[in-house]
């Protein structure tokens, strides 16, 4: 019988996590990459200059891009990465977005269809005929699933079937997923956006943006897109990024179980009128039942939840997603996103529960 070895199969999420984009195996080369403080090249090269290109940040593109299934260009940041792939809408087109999503997301699309670029059609992802029906006359559909906040889950498959049907492209927006969790490039759609100021960095000291793609020409005009505007990382960002990345699966393993065992606390305390959680990720948001003030005074109880509004962290933190007057108005008023960390859940469950019990 054959082994099954690395070389007659292919490398699993959590071994191409760690092992892709290191240099060469020479003797006395550095295990990891270095940082290539560069932003000029000698001529007669592939690089030439700073924006076209860093050892570094290819070092951690070959990482996502592996895990994703597709070809990877990063960015300075998530919203640097959402505005590229929506400069592809010629002017007029019509986006099908969620009506949950992430707010810089949306804002975008606000501040180009009040400038007359785009018409943006919100819809709830989680309503397959609805969003069906929009994507008829899209030029882009763009997908979060699970959504931020609410969590909602869309059909990505047959979403994207529909929308291919109607010629308009297809992104995901897979920042709460992770490809550990969620590959939508295997569902046939065309981009996949990452905030990897997030999971994949993974320790709340990196801005970095992301988009996969299996399609060479659309790889090609993201690329000519991010020569020209100038929204690279930086190359210690890169370097810290790819740095997180070796340990992924961990901390997504880690804080996914974290999660789903409160996810199970939470719904039997009294202070909680609701608990939205998708059944995988490190992503919860629940909903006080006193309300509003409840929920504000919750992220102001705590010694080791952190209130602050990112996410994705190894730290445990959380928010209430209605403090911002951009957040769409569907979502509960006393909502709390939560963002579940590695640390010991005992730990975050003692911390978490004797705030809640100030608020019965």
């Amino acid at each position: 019988m054959a082994s099954d070895s690395p070389v007659s199969r292919p490398l699993k999420p959590s071994t191409v996590a760690v092992t892709a984009g290191r240099p060469a195996r020479e003797p006395d080369a550095p295990l990891n990459v270095p940082v290539t403080l560069a932003s000029t090249y000698v001529a007669g090269g592939d690089l030439e200059y700073g924006r076209y290109g860093n050892p570094t940040w290819e070092a951690l593109e070959e990482t996502i891009g592996g895990l994703e299934g597709g070809q990877c260009l990063t960015f300075s940041s998530g919203l640097a990465a959402v505005a590229t792939v929506l400069d592809l809408v010629g002017t007029g087109g019509t986006v099908v977005a969620p009506r949950h999503a992430y707010n810089g997301t949306v804002m975008q699309l606000a501040d180009l269809e009040a400038r007359g670029r785009l018409v943006a059609h919100l819809v709830d992802i989680s309503d397959t005929d609805e969003v069906v029906a929009a994507c008829s006359d899209a030029a882009l559909v763009w997908l979060e699933s699970p959504t931020n906040p609410a969590l909602e889950i869309a059909d990505i498959a047959t979403i994207t079937s529909a929308a291919h049907e109607a010629g308009a492209y297809v992104v995901v927006d897979n920042t709460f997923a992770t490809p550990l969790l969620q590959t939508p490039l295997d569902d046939e759609v065309d981009l996949v956006v990452h905030s990897g100021t997030k999971y994949l960095a993974g320790h709340s000291d990196v801005l970095l943006g992301a988009i996969c793609t299996r399609d060479p020409e659309l790889y090609a005009v993201l690329k000519g897109r991010r020569d020209l505007i100038g929204a690279v990382p930086g190359p210690m960002e890169a370097w810290l990024a790819l740095r997180g990345m070796r340990t992924l699966h961990l901390r997504v393993e880690r804080a996914q179980a974290n999660a789903q065992e409160l996810v199970t606390r939470l719904r039997q305390h009294p202070a909680v009128s609701e608990v939205r959680y998708p059944g995988f990720g490190g992503m919860v948001s629940i909903v006080l039942a006193q309300g509003a003030m409840a929920a504000d005074l919750l992220t102001r109880k705590t010694k080791l939840w952190v209130h602050a509004t990112s996410l994705g962290g190894v730290e445990s933190t959380f928010e209430r997603r209605r403090r911002w007057k951009t957040e769409p108005a569907t979502i509960p008023d006393a909502l709390v996103r939560l963002s579940v960390g590695i640390e010991d859940v005992d730990d975050l469950w003692d911390d978490l529960a004797g705030a809640l019990d100030d608020l019965v």
